[in-house]
């Protein structure tokens, strides 16, 4: 591999495309070695376990090396691709599908990797514990000692100036690994950094917590080459021909510890309600002829949304969120509302900001461009943070309705089921009637029974009177 000692050689590393994510997967290059890029451009596609990102590098030059095939994990702040500043044609190198075969610098035997990826699958994989990244050879290998940079950062972090060493530095490591460190009693002064730039990874914290760890550790790291030509044997211990195993990692991943999470903390409490909804459907009919909706996207879920937002505004209380540390009830004086949506990556919940401040048509505007952004797999991850409430659209299947699983940090989420021709007591009469079935689901710790009934019974109102949109907003 050719090193990158040159002083024109830039690194680029990989950022934190995300409010506190420490990893990305590559999805796809859009560039090779030899390669001529500028500033701006995109040279791949990450996931995350929020959304899927472009990077675009922030260089001129000719591309010398991919440090990591697609398909792999990386952990935020590790170099994934080397420019060339000075250009002229870059040595040859080997193909990042090739790399994978270098020997992992991490203390256990790095996981088999699947052998291709179905277009249909983005962002589904196995879902390691650990970055897995190659070690570079050579020159390279000093790159593993804290940078100047780095140094002067421990020294102020320890509230030292460049000449101060006195007070050994504090340790690097990632707010995640310093709560486990905490979680399991570990002094991270004591512990051996293995990570890049003398950062303590999981791994590290976990050995120095394991009975006699510096003694039994360095056996393993013998034979690090060899484990994987064992690992595929797992693989292939089920008929292939009778089954599919899909590898979790992405935002399936996310999603699952985030729905694990919300079932077994916050106590929920589901309430259903069946509601006439002719009069909404002939107001969005209504709308749709309207010029001020010229061009927009007018459904049941807009008068839905509306309806919702006008019920939080009259009991308030129902927006907010449970502070575990803090011991405290945080009510929101806005709504980001939430709009499940399905995609080929699995389900996300963006929302849209200050979303009680809009008008009908800014809601029908918002939402419109939320569902063409989410189809489209560039959903950003800034737009999936800070929700305060959720609507979840089962009806768009032909479900009746559901009991809906809390977004973590929220204390409700409408579920609406499917609008159906049905017989229906109208004026003493047995019509036949637009009807759908409501479920709302809630925090119980902050949301009792008749609050949670007051919000439902509200938006239950509403879509039956949509006249009341304008007498209660």
């Amino acid at each position: 591999m050719t090193t990158m000692t040159e002083a024109s050689v830039r690194e680029f590393k990989m950022p934190d495309v995300g409010e506190g994510l420490t990893e990305a997967e590559i999805l796809k290059w859009y560039v090779q070695p030899g390669d001529t890029v500028t500033d701006g451009q995109v040279v791949c596609e990450v996931e995350t376990a929020k959304a899927a990102v472009e990077l675009p590098i922030p260089y001129d030059g000719v591309v010398r090396e991919l440090h990591f095939p697609e398909g792999t994990t990386v952990d935020v702040g590790t170099a994934i691709i080397a420019v060339d500043l000075a250009g002229g044609a870059a040595p040859a190198v080997e193909a990042p599908a090739q790399a994978q075969v270098r020997a992992p610098a991490e203390t256990e035997p790095e996981e088999a990797k699947p052998q291709g990826r179905q277009p249909v699958l983005v962002g589904y994989g196995v879902a390691a514990s650990s970055t897995k990244r190659r070690p570079r050879k050579g020159a390279d290998v000093p790159r593993q000692e804290p940078s100047p940079s780095v140094q002067a950062l421990q020294s102020e972090l320890n509230g030292h100036g460049p000449a101060a060493a006195v007070t050994p530095p504090r340790p690097l490591a990632k707010p995640p690994v310093r709560k486990l460190a905490k979680d399991l009693g570990v002094d991270l002064t004591t512990v051996t950094p293995t990570g890049p730039d003398g950062i303590i990874t999981r791994e590290d914290v976990h050995a120095a917590v394991a009975p006699q760890a510096p003694a039994a550790e360095p056996v393993p790291q013998a034979a690090p080459v060899a484990a994987p030509a064992a690992t595929p044997a797992p693989v292939a211990s089920y008929d292939t021909a009778r089954e599919t195993r899909i590898p979790v990692k992405g935002v399936r991943k996310a999603t699952a510890a985030a729905m694990v999470g919300s079932a077994f903390t916050a106590p929920h409490v589901t309430e259903f309600v069946t509601v006439d909804v002719t009069r909404t459907m002939k107001l969005v009919e209504e709308l749709k002829e309207d010029k001020e909706f010229a061009g927009l996207r007018v459904n049941p879920l807009l008068l839905i949304s509306k309806a919702l937002l006008v019920a939080i505004k009259r009991n308030p209380d129902v927006n907010a969120s449970w502070d575990e540390a803090a011991q405290e009830i945080v009510q929101k004086h806005y709504v980001n509302l939430g709009i499940a949506a399905a995609t080929p990556r699995g389900l996300i919940v963006p929302n849209i900001k200050d979303a009680h401040a809009k008008t009908l048509p800014q809601l029908a505007e918002a939402l419109g461009e939320l569902v063409s952004t989410a189809r489209d797999g560039k959903t950003t991850p800034a737009a999936m943070q800070g929700g305060t409430v959720t609507i979840t659209n089962v009806g768009v299947f032909g479900v009746d309705t559901g009991t809906p699983i809390l977004n973590p940090g929220e204390s409700a989420i409408l579920a609406v089921g499917a609008i159906k021709l049905q017989p229906w007591v109208h004026k003493g009469k047995v019509k036949p009637r637009q009807v759908t079935t409501l479920a709302l689901s809630f925090d119980h710790r902050l949301v009792d029974g008749e609050l949670g009934s007051k919000v439902l019974a509200d938006v239950a109102a509403i879509l039956e009177q949509p006249k009341r949109l304008i007498t209660w907003a």
